[in-house]
């Protein structure tokens, strides 16, 4: 394909966005447009490099991605596993580093061991589903909540919960921990397979210049 067509990313918003922006400068993919304060743009631009940004919330990112509105995304890896679209994994981008975990009162242990029936508050219902269901070979009770998960076994609306953690603090203020590790989470990139295939040369092109630099960073880069 010609490079007079727009290459288009799809950032989620904060944190996210922020660190991949800086990781793209540092390869030389920059726009300028992000960096306007009080911009209502919701379209960033590089007509040089022909290519588009705009932020969307996270679990809306590889829905872009999958339909082609973007063919690339930067999103992390729990809301790759929970939305299950269709892309590809390309690049674990090595920051925002965390994990899903299984948390609760120290006695829901015991639970977990036994594989009694459970209830298991979350915000990512596919996740503990996948978890509990195909891996531990455990019936559970999967409660969907939006709001502060650590809630559900303070007020014994569940035993345990399944979210992410970062640091801990939140889970010991409120007398829970980690009980069991599901999988380590992170920031990913990941592509639009239509896109890989029409667009090879230049997302290949940038794949192995952000690996190229995670490595010299002391990162993998691997998806």
């Amino acid at each position: 394909m010609s490079e007079d067509r727009y290459l288009t990313f799809a950032l989620g918003k904060g944190r996210l966005a922020d660190r991949a922006m800086e990781l793209l400068e540092q390869i030389g993919v920059t726009c300028p447009q992000m960096h306007e304060k009080n911009s209502r743009r919701l379209i960033f631009v590089n007509e040089e490099l022909k290519m588009r940004f705009f932020l969307a919330k996270g679990p809306d990112v590889p829905t872009y991605v999958e339909y082609g509105a973007a063919d690339i995304g930067v999103v992390g890896k729990d809301t790759i596993l929970e939305e299950n679209r269709n892309v590809y994994e390309v690049v674990d981008l090595g920051f925002g580093r965390c994990s899903m975990c299984v948390c609760g009162p120290a006695g829901a242990r015991e639970l977990l061991l036994h594989h009694e029936r459970i209830r298991v508050a979350s915000k990512y219902p596919r996740i503990a589903k996948d978890y509990f269901y195909n891996k531990k070979h455990q019936t559970v009770d999967i409660i969907k909540l939006n709001g502060s998960v650590e809630l559900g076994p303070i007020v014994e609306l569940s035993d345990v919960i399944v979210d992410i953690v970062e640091t801990g603090s939140t889970l010991r203020e409120n007398g829970l921990e980690v009980l069991e590790e599901i999988c380590p989470l992170s920031a990913r990139m990941i592509v639009n397979p239509v896109s890989l295939r029409m667009e090879t040369e230049r997302i290949q092109r940038l794949i192995s210049q952000i690996r190229s630099r995670l490595e010299a960073e002391g990162k993998d880069g691997r998806g």
